[in-house]
């Protein structure tokens, strides 16, 4: 039986291990992920009805929130229904208080009194750190 021949071939290189230049790049990826989310600024809607008891928990739970979580990453427009019945329309609110996060996207909606703030802070995509 003919000897195989176990000389490697003159022109073969050593395999280079590329993983610690992935790793980095992964990782200066990710550092750059977080510092986009962390800037994010986030343009919320909030529909409400009048100085009703339920509109102004509202208003006033999701003040608390943004400036806890959000702060001077956010853009709050609060719209009466009673002053302006017309601007309802175009997001098609049927219930209020009524938040609409429009940006970032996906865009959400939060009906009630915003009270719940795990489940606000949920419905707004907002990861606790």
């Amino acid at each position: 039986m003919p000897e195989a021949n176990m000389q490697p071939e003159a022109n073969m290189q050593p395999e280079v291990n590329t993983l610690g230049e992935e790793w980095v790049e992964n990782t200066e990826a990710f550092d750059a992920a977080i510092a986009a989310y962390e800037q994010q600024t986030y343009r919320l809607r909030l529909y409400i009805a009048g100085t009703t008891p339920r509109s102004l928990r509202s208003l006033e739970s999701l003040k608390e929130i943004c400036e806890t979580h959000l702060q001077g990453r956010y853009e709050l427009e609060v719209i009466d229904a009673y002053q302006s019945p017309l601007e309802l329309q175009p997001d098609n609110v049927v219930a209020l208080p009524t938040l609409i996060k429009q940006l970032p996207l996906p865009l959400r909606r939060l009906i009630g009194d915003l009270s719940d703030t795990d489940k606000v802070l949920l419905g707004l995509d907002i990861v606790l750190q």
